[in-house]
């Protein structure tokens, strides 16, 4: 196999990674919301600074969840059974998502609030 070969083999890999988190409810749920964000963000004409926190804010949950789902399944292979260490983790990996939506909400406020409070 050559290098070219390699690299596009590992993106057909990525790819149906993200199609795989798609299929995780969660992210269904971070994904409407994001669609939701890109819509507000182009009815009131965010800055290039506003967009380029919005897509860190948006790729950055939906990287979360991404980690969180594959820790879940790691964990649900090796320990079907119910173990408290593997519950320990995915409590770990569910409240890093949590806490990372908590600052994307908080910056999301910081921009859109203001534009919405100069709408009335």
């Amino acid at each position: 196999m050559n290098w070219i070969t390699g690299r596009l083999r590992s993106f057909k890999y990525a790819f149906n990674g993200i199609r795989v988190l798609f299929e995780q409810p969660n992210a269904r749920i971070h994904a409407s919301v994001a669609a939701i964000v890109l819509a507000c963000g182009f009815l009131l004409g965010l800055s290039g600074w506003e967009w380029a926190v919005v897509a860190v804010c948006i790729g950055g949950v939906l990287m979360a969840e991404a980690f969180n789902s594959a820790i879940e399944a790691l964990a649900d292979k090796i320990s079907p059974d119910y173990d408290p260490l593997i519950g320990k983790a995915k409590d770990l990996a569910a409240g890093a998502v949590l806490l990372l939506v908590l600052g994307a909400v908080a910056a999301g406020l910081i921009i859109f609030f203001p534009k919405f409070i100069a709408l009335f």
